[in-house]
């Protein structure tokens, strides 16, 4: 579970060279999250869903410890990530657009060097490898380095790392982004998978169709703040007579 309580987050604003040299104005802030509270269950699928700059990337950040609130709590398997950050990176994977592997190993290698980093034992590391390599269909390139992959493939190696200490809690942040209809079926599918394992599962998007595909739970989020937090299916209830399109632009209508 993931319990999000007020979470805030305010940024500096850079000075410009201008303003650094003849001191014109103040140093300013950005707040990139407003008071943002919801709940993701064991076993469902909460999809956070907003345009490009409305605060998705860094909600999800802050849930998996990466940024530290300027307000709030978070809680990962009922830990709290500001008090004990390393037993609640324990508990998560976190999955993004960018693959971030080393390109001179292999899908192999990068398994087994992300399953050491999260002291699985030895011997699990083998089966999960193997597991993870037959179900990601991963063999025909597994000792490949990973710099020669399609973008396709090393999304592929990139769920399976982040499968490979079999976290409790998973994030996918925009996970489709820039990949061709197959491979995104392929994440798709995998997010799925996760639910069905019993898994918490957070998936940020601003692509429509995933929404409807995936969604158990939706929080839309704009400027910062979540205005809508209820189960899809109540959404679809409110908005049943509009596209999906239409009422996601009347929720950030309302909102502004």
């Amino acid at each position: 579970m993931i319990e999000v309580e007020g979470i805030s987050k305010v940024f500096k604003k850079a000075e410009t060279s201008k303003q650094k040299i003849y001191r014109t104005a103040p140093k300013t802030t950005f707040k990139a999250v407003d008071n943002v509270t919801f709940t993701c269950q064991l076993g469902r699928i909460y999809t956070l869903l907003g345009p490009n700059g409305a605060g998705k990337t860094t909600v999800l950040r802050i849930i998996a410890s990466m940024l530290k609130p300027s307000g709030g709590t978070v809680r990962v398997a009922g830990i709290d990530i500001t008090k004990d950050p390393r037993a609640a990176r324990a508990k998560l994977g976190f999955l993004t657009g960018s693959t971030g592997l080393y390109d001179r190993l292999t899908p192999r290698e990068t398994l087994k060097y992300f399953g050491q980093l999260h002291m699985v034992e030895a011997s699990e590391i083998q089966s999960r490898t193997d597991e993870l390599i037959d179900r990601l269909a991963i063999g025909e390139f597994a000792d490949r380095r990973v710099g020669k992959l399609s973008m396709g493939q090393k999304q592929r190696v990139s769920i399976a790392r982040t499968l490979m200490h079999d976290p409790e809690v998973i994030i996918f942040d925009e996970p489709t982004t820039g990949l061709d209809v197959l491979t995104s079926r392929t994440v798709i599918d995998w997010i799925r998978e996760c639910r069905t394992m019993g898994k918490t599962v957070i998936f940020s998007t601003h692509i429509m169709g995933e929404v409807s595909l995936l969604s158990d739970d939706l929080g839309v989020i704009h400027n910062g703040k979540l205005c809508y937090n209820d189960s899809f299916e109540n959404f679809k209830s409110r908005f049943g007579q509009h596209s999906l399109e239409d009422a996601f632009i009347s929720i950030l209508e309302d909102a502004e």
